[in-house]
């Protein structure tokens, strides 16, 4: 069974599946890992799921907010050999339950073209290719997302 728990930055886990992040993300994004890396701090982070199957952190997520209904989701991941089972759905879903409830409207979310499962996954939940937005405005290998909440 899995179960999702709704904490911060500070939690060790977390800590451990962003190093783990790190380093899958080292590889995929080459030299432009620096780059994208100083968006990434997670101390910032204080709305954070972590989904634990018979008690391993298997993934995570988090969210920001970016203005007063906007968040954009940070830090997600799933390990490798976890994949392909709706962890990852799971905890998305949490964290989009999570700023409904604190009353946000608006999604977005950047990821690489190089991490075509993301791509598809973002896709598949229902998220729509928009316009690069900040820092990620000139950066050709950054695909950028939104969600509006019904």
């Amino acid at each position: 069974m899995i179960k999702l728990v709704r904490t911060n930055s500070e939690n060790k886990d977390f800590v451990r599946l962003v190093e783990s992040l790190n380093n899958y993300l080292k590889i995929v994004d080459g030299d432009e890992h620096d780059f994208y890396n100083q968006y990434n701090n997670i101390d910032v982070l204080k709305h954070v799921v972590v989904a634990y199957k018979n008690e391993i952190p298997l993934a995570c997520g988090a969210f920001k907010a970016l203005d007063e209904t906007t968040i954009e989701i940070k830090r997600m991941f799933t390990q490798i050999d976890a994949r392909s089972n709706g962890m990852a759905s799971k905890v998305l879903k949490e964290l989009e339950k999570w700023s409904i409830e604190l009353s946000y409207k608006t999604c977005v979310l950047e990821t690489g073209k190089r991490q075509t499962e993301a791509v598809s996954f973002y896709k598949k939940m229902n998220y729509s290719i928009i316009p690069n937005y900040g820092q990620y405005k000139n950066i050709t290998n950054s695909l950028c997302f939104k969600k509006v909440f019904k």
